[in-house]
Order: C-alpha cells, then sequence, then structure tokens
C-alpha cells in the first residue's frame, strides 16, 4: 500500500494528478484474485460512470469486476496489462495499472491508506 494513494472498499486505488485519475487493483485484491490470467478494460474515449463495473480481471480461482471510482472519460488504458495479465499480480501500484481517467469535481467515498487497512485486516 502507499500513503499518498486513496483506496476504495472495492480494493481499487486511485492516484490523483490534477484532473486525472489513474485507477488499479490492490495488491489485496490482486492476492485474493490469484494468478491474474485475463483483463478486459473499457475503450479509450469512453465515457464512465462512478460506482460502475466498467472492467473485468479473471484469475484462475474467480473474476473480479473492476469499479470506476470516478467518471469521466478514460483518457489511456494500459495495454501492457491486457497482454501480459499477470503484471496486476506482480506489480499492482506501479506496471499494473489498469485506466487512466479524466474526471472533475472531487473523488467521494475513498479512503486513505490506514482505513483501508484496517478494511483488509493489513
Amino acid at each position: 500500500m502507499t500513503a499518498d494513494l486513496k483506496y476504495t472498499e472495492e480494493h481499487e486505488w486511485i492516484a490523483v494528478d490534477g484532473d486525472v485519475a489513474t485507477i488499479g487493483i490492490t495488491d489485496y485484491a490482486a492476492e485474493q484474485l490469484g494468478d491474474v490470467v485475463f483483463v478486459e478494460l473499457p475503450a479509450v474515449g469512453s465515457t464512465i460512470t462512478a460506482a460502475t463495473v466498467v472492467g473485468e480481471i479473471e484469475s484462475t480461482k474467480s473474476v473480479g469486476e473492476l469499479y470506476a471510482p470516478v467518471a469521466g472519460e478514460v483518457i489511456e488504458i494500459n495495454d501492457a496489462v491486457v497482454d501480459q495479465p499477470d503484471l496486476v499480480n506482480a506489480d499492482p501500484f506501479g506496471q499494473g495499472w489498469l485506466i487512466k481517467v479524466r474526471f472533475e469535481g472531487e473523488i467521494a467515498g475513498t479512503m486513505d491508506a490506514d482505513a483501508y487497512a484496517a478494511l483488509t485486516g493489513a
């Protein structure tokens, strides 16, 4: 976990840089999923709505859904993760990021690293 990120109850992390949010899943989520074998992400240019499912992460154990923690326009997806899904397990906070979204307003319903650690029992 990284202290400067925001976290959601759905186990996503958000890094905010101006009006762009980089979104991925946490190491806890990656560990719970197991070995990730397939990642489906929204199309660049698509508009997403906060709290809706925007992607899917499949592992050898289960299928997880990627929820949008913000509303906005998808401006970039991580093609490396689509081509090499195990990056989500190997480096969830780095090379395993999933999407970048240009958003307006505030990001609601998130928690800091301490609150997320309490949620996951870390």
